[in-house]
C-alpha cells in the first residue's frame, strides 16, 4: 500500500482524492487545503484521512510516499520542488509549471533524487487518445499529415491565466503523444474581448518534423461547447470526438488517391468504421499508472519531460501571441 498525500480540494484536486482513495494499493493518508470549508468537506468524505492546512506537515511524514499537487498553477514549482526534496514521488496537475526554466529543475530533481515526477495529461491516459496511438504506430492511418484539436465552450472565464494556458495543455499534450515527437515552430495569435490582456481565443499552428502539421483552437468564448480531434493520414483519416455520448471514435476509410492514368489526385470515399473502446475512466487509469510506476519501477507516461515539453510549446505560443504572430522556434 502507498501512502498518498492530495494537496489542493479544489474543482479538480477533489477528483484526484477520490479516484486514489478508490485505488486498492493506495491509501488516501493526507489531504492538505488552505481552505477551511474544502477541510470540513474532506473530514466528512473521508473520515480516516489526516486533514492539515500545513504543507510541511506532509514533507516531515517519513511513511508518506507520494504526493498530489492539485493547486493552483502559480504554486506548482514550489510545492513540487519541496515535495521531490523531501524524497516524495510527486504528482502535479497540467501544466507542470510556468516556465520551462522551472519544469526543467524539476526534471533534474527527480532523478536527482531517483523520484517518480508524473503531469496530470489526463487525454493521454483516455481510450479514445489510446487508440488513436496504437493505429498511428501500427500504420493504420499510413503517413500522418495533420491534426487538429478543438477545444470550445462558453464556459469558466479565468482572470489569472489566458485561454491558452488554460485549455490548451490538453491537446499540446494530444499532439504530441500521437505524433510522437516534439514541435520544431509554433505560430500563434489571440485576442482579448472580455478582460484586457487575457486571450478568450487563441488560434496555434504547430510544426513538427516530417512536414506534419498540428493546430489548436481553444476558446472559452464560443457557442459550442466541443471537445474534439480530428487526425488526417495519407489512407485513413480519424475523429475523436468526446462530445458525443456513444461511437466518440471514427474511421474514415477515405483519402485522395492518385490515378496512374491520368496522374490526377481524386477523393476516394470509403466506410465509416466506429471503433471499439476499452472501458474505464481516463482519471482512474492515470491514478493507476502512477502508483504503477511507483511500485513497478517504470517512467511515468506522462512524466516530467513530457511536463516540460508542454511547457515549453506555451511559452513559444505564448510569445508568438504577444509578437502578433511571428513564427517561435522551440529550442
Amino acid at each position: 500500500m502507498l501512502n498518498i498525500a492530495v494537496t489542493g480540494h479544489g474543482n479538480w484536486g477533489k477528483n484526484l482524492a477520490r479516484n486514489f482513495n478508490a485505488l486498492p494499493d493506495a491509501t488516501l493518508r493526507y489531504v492538505c487545503d488552505a481552505d477551511a470549508s474544502q477541510r470540513d468537506n474532506v473530514k466528512s468524505l473521508y473520515p480516516e484521512t489526516t486533514v492539515t492546512d500545513d504543507y510541511s506537515q506532509l514533507l516531515g511524514d517519513a511513511s508518506l510516499d507520494a504526493i498530489v499537487i492539485a493547486t493552483g498553477a502559480p504554486l506548482h514549482f514550489e510545492l513540487a520542488k519541496k515535495s521531490l526534496t523531501a524524497g516524495k514521488h510527486t504528482f502535479v496537475e497540467k501544466p507542470l509549471t510556468l516556465s520551462s526554466a522551472e519544469s526543467l529543475e524539476l526534471c533534474q530533481l527527480a532523478e536527482k533524487n531517483n523520484k517518480k515526477l508524473m503531469v496530470g495529461h489526463l487525454l493521454e491516459y483516455h481510450p479514445a487518445v489510446e487508440l488513436l496511438q496504437q493505429s498511428v504506430n501500427a500504420g493504420e492511418l499510413g503517413e500522418i499529415c495533420y491534426l487538429y484539436c478543438e477545444r470550445l465552450n462558453l464556459g469558466i472565464v479565468r482572470n489569472h491565466e489566458n485561454a491558452w494556458w488554460s485549455l490548451a495543455p490538453h491537446d499540446i499534450s494530444v499532439a504530441c503523444f500521437l505524433l510522437g515527437d516534439t514541435p520544431e515552430a509554433i505560430t500563434a495569435t489571440g485576442q482579448s474581448y472580455l478582460q484586457k490582456g487575457v486571450e478568450d481565443v487563441v488560434f496555434a499552428t504547430l510544426q513538427f518534423p516530417g512536414n506534419r502539421l498540428a493546430n489548436i483552437h481553444v476558446s472559452w468564448l464560443d457557442p459550442n461547447k466541443t471537445r474534439r480531434v480530428t487526425l488526417v493520414g495519407n489512407e485513413k483519416m480519424a475523429i475523436f470526438d468526446d462530445g458525443l455520448a456513444e461511437d466518440k471514435v471514427r474511421i474514415f476509410e477515405s483519402a485522395a488517391k492518385k490515378e496512374e492514368a491520368t496522374g490526377l489526385f481524386k477523393a476516394h470515399h470509403g466506410e465509416t468504421l466506429a471503433a471499439e473502446l476499452d472501458a474505464g475512466e481516463p482519471l482512474r487509469k492515470e491514478c493507476q499508472h502512477f502508483l504503477d510506476a511507483i511500485e513497478q519501477n517504470f517512467t511515468p507516461r506522462s512524466d516530467g519531460l513530457d511536463g516540460h515539453r508542454v511547457v515549453q510549446v506555451l511559452e513559444a505560443g505564448q510569445k508568438s501571441i504577444e509578437a502578433g504572430g511571428e513564427l517561435v522556434r522551440l529550442r
